[in-house]
């Protein structure tokens, strides 16, 4: 065949191709424009799934009488005029392709009124064809309807699954817009009913009554708030406490600057967060929003703009793994979502030796430990005498006054079930504690903290270990090293494609030397960091806990069991143990009362 340039309307159709896979698509690229127009309400109606109908009205600024033809037209756009726009986008499209795209393979009609103009106008596109503009009634703002879509492209309606299918998926990319944009009224009826109504939402309780909305109220109970800023990043959001877990990732919402992104960078930094709380393959549930310049950030990477590209990668991964991890790693002293304070009563106070005072220690020296002789062929034999130091006698602080003392969150100890539970009365009902799991988590964390203290201790090889590497990888080694030093790993660059370790962690065995280096090299190439030799020495810092914490059928004293629960207020991530198992729940008076239908 010879060289010849496509028809126009062809190109229109291989462009919406990429733009246009289903109807969710074409909902996507629709609101996306009223919000780029200033939409403050935005009403979607959908017939047969969107195939026969999409309707997308708002009342945004509208487009003049004399663009409405120009906005038909392929790479004609109001949001960008130079590279540098490009560059600092802040708009949600910038193409110019969504519009003509659709109208290529639909039957569309654009309907747009400007404030001040006596009426509107409509312009119509049967497949491609434009047809004239002429006046039209509506208020200020636009209206896009799309009929038959893909009806002159049977091959892609025949990839288009049933009715309820593509709802949900319309669905879907509305609740993703509606977590985006808070301050954005939107709406999503199908077949003239009511699918969606979500209300502007202005303040945080607004905010969180529209996050239980679309993720549902069980999530938002489980949910904490967090908020930081730092260096021009800034993150908040909501993390379900792990106890919330999901066996797939089908809630983790990650929004940069607004815009709904699957991004793999920020996903595995928010995963990394959850390292220490997480059981076995579970996914975690969050709804996360990253703002930053937008002169760092690429959104020009994929048609549909759900992928991105950072142009600080390590940085930002850094940022929201740390601020992640430091969220999660709430005290239940410091919890706002965790039991109100409440007047103790004397007697509970009196009866069960409650450290009111929140002064008392941790006394459970470990039963049946064998750690020297567990590890005492491996490096890490030397933090062993670390147990001697986490492990301080009971305090000799007074029973607070109990009139006024206030109830902790986690309450005082009633009574041992089965040699393995603590059963505790807090001030809206009872607690239920895995004795063996919270202590090992709180070992684990002071573990962390003596390590973290003491630092990453290095030590050197008999004979440093040379490796071939690439000259990517050479030059990380390089760029690195203060972080390469920090986590005890002591590498040098030896030529162009060659580098020498001369020194491992103290805690790491030098027969992983050479697949550690290489798989922290990568990491760090994938803009992830250091990381990875942190995650080791957890995971056998977390050996040891387990082996430290208190055994099943130990015998505690109230004394004990309250010291214990002090301990657990005051230790990070004690909600989970360090495999990702709950180590407490409670059951509410009010649940006690449905459950013996008590008022009824």
């Amino acid at each position: 065949m010879p060289i010849r340039i496509l028809p126009s309307q062809l190109i229109d159709q291989i462009a919406a191709g990429e733009v246009v896979e289903r109807p969710a698509s074409v909902v996507k690229e629709l609101v996306e424009n009223s919000l780029d127009a200033g939409a403050r309400s935005i009403a979607v109606d959908v017939e047969g799934g969107g195939a026969r109908l999409i309707r997308v009205a708002d009342d945004g600024c509208g487009i003049p009488r004399a663009e409405l033809g120009l906005a038909l037209s392929r790479h004609a756009t109001s949001k960008i005029e130079t590279l540098e726009d490009l560059e600092a986008l802040v708009s949600m499209g910038f193409r110019g392709e969504a519009l003509p795209s659709i109208a290529s393979v639909a039957r569309l009609t654009l309907t747009s009124r400007v404030a001040g103009d006596e009426h509107a106008w409509q312009v119509a596109s049967d497949g491609g064809d434009l047809g004239e503009a002429r006046p039209a009634a509506r208020a200020s703002g636009t209206t896009v309807e799309v009929r038959d879509l893909f009806f002159n492209t049977p091959a892609r309606r025949k990839f288009q699954r049933s009715e309820k299918t593509e709802l949900g998926h319309v669905d879907a990319v509305l609740r993703n817009l509606a977590l985006a944009r808070f301050d954005v009224e939107f709406r999503l009826t199908s077949n003239g009913r009511a699918v969606l109504t979500l209300p502007a939402s202005e303040g945080r309780d607004a905010q969180e009554r529209r996050v239980a909305a679309i993720c549902g109220d069980e999530f938002m109970q489980h949910a904490r708030y967090f908020s930081r800023a730092i260096e021009g990043l800034s993150l908040r959001g909501w993390l379900a406490a792990p106890a919330f877990s999901r066996s797939q990732a089908d809630m983790q919402f990650t929004f940069v600057n607004d815009r709904f992104v699957r991004d793999k960078l920020l996903r595995h930094a928010v995963r990394l967060g959850y390292r220490d709380v997480l059981f076995q393959a579970r996914q975690p549930a969050y709804v996360v929003h990253l703002t930053l310049d937008p002169r760092r950030v690429d959104v020009n990477a994929h048609p549909a703009k759900l992928e991105i590209r950072f142009r600080d990668s390590q940085l930002v991964h850094d940022f929201v793994f740390r601020t992640v991890e430091t969220a999660l790693a709430s005290t239940l002293d410091g919890a706002a979502d965790v039991a109100a304070a409440a007047p103790v009563h004397a007697d509970l106070a009196r009866a069960h030796g409650g450290h009111a005072s929140g002064q008392s220690h941790l006394a459970l020296k470990p039963v049946g430990i064998g750690a020297q002789h567990l590890h005492e062929r491996h490096p890490a034999a030397a933090y062993v005498p670390l147990y001697e130091r986490l492990h301080a006698k009971p305090s000799s602080t007074a029973v607070a006054d109990a009139e006024s003392a206030a109830v902790p969150p986690l309450g005082f100890a009633l009574a041992q079930l089965a040699g393995v539970y603590v059963l505790a009365q807090n001030a809206t009902g009872l607690i239920i504690v895995d004795m063996h799991a919270a202590h090992e988590r709180i070992t684990y964390e002071k573990l962390k903290t003596a390590l973290v203290t003491e630092r990453l201790k290095s030590r050197a090889l008999l004979v440093p270990i040379t490796l071939a590497v690439s000259v990517r990888e050479a030059d990380l080694v390089e760029q690195f090293a203060a972080e390469l030093a920090a986590v005890g790993l002591d590498v040098v660059r030896r030529g162009r494609e060659q580098v020498a370790v001369a020194g491992v962690p103290l805690l790491l065995e030098a027969d992983d030397v050479e697949p550690l280096v290489r798989d922290v090299l990568s990491d760090l190439a994938e803009g992830q960091g250091v990381g990875r030799i942190e995650a080791l020495c957890n995971e056998l810092l977390a050996t040891m806990a387990c082996h430290a914490a208190v055994r099943a059928n130990r015998r505690l004293g109230l004394e004990e069991m309250n010291a214990l629960l002090r301990e657990m207020e005051r230790t990070e991530r004690s909600e989970a143990c360090n495999h990702g198992r709950p180590t407490w729940t409670s059951v509410t008076l009010e649940d006690l009362d449905r459950l013996f239908l008590r008022g009824q």
